[in-house]
């Protein structure tokens, strides 16, 4: 059974305040590492011990005052609803129509960002080409540029796709759906607490005459992965 997205996000944030309440060190890590699934928690089945020690936790730390459940609540909507994959496809677009701008982002992504009035993460961005092909991955735990897309989806958290990602990069774009030619170089990127990463992947072609919002809707959380490409929708084609 799946947890609710305020139950690890709770965990998430409290994490290091409850590891000085926390008497073993594996639980406390196991909840630095725990992130948000996109499931609704099923209140006919008993939570299960990891979600257990959140709501012990968040009730202790509400307790002392330490923790808003408002605020709480308030900063899981942004990152659902405000922030998503959208702030990533700005970022993504005004590259593709600012070639300054993304010399800037390529440079020094942390500070392009920021000219847009997005930040929080320390951030590197790596331009997909014609030869060559990235790809993102944490393989400790689940670091992901959640300022840039938002909440993470479970595949990326999952032991299978953060082992299998280094191991077989190919292997895995191909299960979800992209084929490369051998002379394509594929690039693996682990991100770390320290530092995010996200793909500036290719202009589609015959975009050019889509204005810079058009082309941010366009561009997917996947493909700021690296696990699509951006595609142009077929004419009559429903989203």
């Amino acid at each position: 059974m799946t947890t609710s997205r305020r139950d690890l996000l709770t965990g998430a944030l409290t994490a290091a305040a409850g590891a000085a309440l926390a008497p073993d060190p594996a639980g406390a890590q196991a909840r630095d590492h725990e992130h948000d699934h996109d499931h609704e928690h099923d209140h006919q089945v008993a939570p299960s011990d990891p979600a257990l020690r959140v709501k012990a936790l968040e009730s202790l730390m509400v307790a002392k005052g330490l923790v808003d459940p408002a605020a709480l609540d308030a900063l899981i909507d942004t990152y659902e609803h405000q922030v998503g994959p959208r702030r990533g496809a700005q970022v993504v677009a005004r590259a593709w129509v600012d070639h300054a701008f993304r010399e800037r982002l390529l440079t020094d992504a942390t500070s392009a960002v920021a000219e847009l009035g997005f930040g929080g993460d320390t951030l590197r961005v790596v331009e997909n080409t014609a030869a060559i092909h990235n790809l993102i991955v944490c393989t400790l735990c689940s670091c992901y540029p959640w300022s840039m897309l938002g909440l993470p989806p479970v595949w990326y958290k999952s032991s299978a796709y953060r082992s299998r990602t280094v191991i077989d990069p190919r292997g895995v774009l191909r299960e979800f759906g992209v084929e490369l030619g051998d002379d394509v170089e594929v690039r693996v990127w682990d991100s770390t607490a320290d530092l995010r990463y996200l793909v500036l992947p290719e202009r589609p072609a015959g975009t050019q005459h889509l204005t810079e919002e058009s082309l941010a809707a366009l561009v997917t959380r996947d493909a700021m992965v690296g696990v699509a490409k951006v595609a142009v929708p077929r004419p009559g084609a429903h989203a």
